[in-house]
């Protein structure tokens, strides 16, 4: 069963490029990297697949101290011919087991260009530490996430609902059914596997073995992270409780009523953080850009998919039987969703969301996240309430140098001309959760707006 993935358009302007570098996918492991690039193989008259897990395929690299003499013996290994090499794809999967192969990255470029090469990892920010010159320049990259809902409806066939998505604005007659496909994506998430099999057997009493093999492999991986015993069990105590801190900030010293000390658990977030399981979102207090992240201030943790905390919180089922899911665990569920919907989009870069933060005595205030557009920062609010109960978005409106505002709520799309408490004119756009991948578009369609 192959998916479409929304990254695939980023691949195929690669391959057109006349500019092509050796490209790195990089994301956390089974978010559907191999099976991307096989899929996309399909554009090529030719290709060759090599795992680094793997003594034999590792051995090109390690056999050989050139380019030429390993492209030579791929070529000859996998009965091609020399001239195809613009006709070629060479995938390396999990190059993070050979610094040697990740430094040869360069000559691929410098002496063999007309080769398309692409390689994938899940743990090359460890393994970058050992390679001696990493080829700084000659590569470039992509990121890949688990499916967003544009890519869960396509995945399901729901083509026609696509569509619908993809209009800007949305139009009413979507809304009911885009609500229904959005609460099973939320509820079970995006991780590829997970959605094979609901797509299969159409039960969540099948897919508690998939989440729990897929926990297992991280888990397993925790022996590739750290270096000694104290970080190994700190990054367990963090994976074994971090979910149940989904809906505030968190403080390093003593995190989940440990022992801990917050150097300890800082580093143990930062591993964690670097192989994309559990990111830190940290807060801003800037209202124009750029965005400054500030790193003395307690972030939130954003995991790597949200089916996964659901299962881990054991809230699945709970899930089913609302028809509104905005208070799920203490209201944290669908702002944690849209967070990873916003991040799912971003391809080219790690680029990580943040929020916002006025801390002050008598008026501390927090927006949900704020997002760049053009020269203003936009803030945007996550809950179901009225225009009224908008505090802190208020606080932000009455500070930024532009009048727009977006809420996100379990409502229809509509467009309000208000007034903050203090008298500033402002247009909120209230937006259904569902338009998460979508929000580039609706600011730029609310920026073109007047009062």
């Amino acid at each position: 069963m192959a998916f479409k993935r929304s990254i695939e358009d980023n691949l195929i302007q690669w391959k057109n490029s006349k500019k092509r570098k050796p490209l790195i996918i990089r994301g956390a492991r089974q978010v559907g990297k191999t099976t991307l690039i096989r899929d996309f193989a399909k554009n090529y008259s030719y290709s060759i697949f090599l795992n680094l897990e793997k003594p034999i395929h590792r051995q090109y690299f390690d056999d050989f101290d050139d380019i030429q003499s390993i492209v030579e013996a791929l070529f000859l290994s996998y009965e091609i011919q020399s001239d195809k090499l613009g006709e070629t794809l060479l995938f390396i999967d999990e190059i993070q087991e050979s610094p040697k192969a990740i430094q040869m990255l360069r000559y691929f470029y410098e002496e063999v260009s007309d080769l398309h090469v692409i390689s994938a990892g899940s743990l090359l920010e460890f393994v970058l530490q050992k390679v001696k010159s990493f080829p700084v320049g000659r590569v470039e990259f992509l990121y890949l996430h688990p499916f967003n809902f544009q890519e869960y409806l396509q995945a399901n066939q729901k083509t026609d609902l696509l569509t619908q998505l993809l209009k800007t604005p949305v139009k009413p007659i979507a809304h009911k059914l885009l609500m229904e496909a959005f609460h099973r994506y939320a509820i079970i998430g995006g991780m590829p596997e997970v959605i094979k099999t609901d797509i299969e057997n159409k039960s969540l009493s099948d897919l508690p073995m998939v989440y729990e093999s897929i926990w297992a492999t991280y888990k397993n991986d925790i022996e590739k992270y750290t270096n000694n015993d104290t970080a190994r069990r700190t990054i367990n105590h963090i994976m074994a409780s971090a979910h149940l801190f989904l809906d505030k900030r968190i403080v390093f010293q003593g995190f989940g009523n440990s022992n801990y000390k917050s150097r300890e658990i800082g580093e143990a977030f930062r591993i964690l953080d670097d192989a994309k399981i559990i990111r830190l979102i940290y807060p801003s207090t800037n209202t124009e850009i750029p965005i400054v992240p500030d790193l003395k201030k307690s972030p939130r943790l954003q995991f790597l998919d949200t089916g996964l905390v659901n299962y881990s919180l054991q809230i699945q089922g709970e899930m089913l039987a609302l028809n509104d899911l905005s208070s799920t665990y203490k209201g944290a569920v669908i702002p944690h969703l849209f967070t990873q919907e916003l991040i799912s989009i971003a391809h080219i870069s790690s680029h990580k969301p943040n929020f916002w933060v006025r801390e002050k005595k008598q008026s501390s205030a927090e927006v949900d996240l704020i997002y760049p557009y053009n020269n203003m920062v936009i803030p945007i609010e996550i809950k179901s309430g009225s225009t009224g109960s908008l505090k802190s978005l208020h606080q932000f409106v009455d500070e930024a140098d532009h009048h727009f505002a977006i809420r996100i709520y379990g409502g229809v799309f509509k467009l309000e001309n208000t007034i903050t408490p203090r008298g500033k004119p402002y247009l909120l756009l209230n937006l259904p959760y569902y338009l998460g991948t979508r929000i580039s578009a609706y600011i730029a369609w609310l920026t073109a707006q007047q009062l």
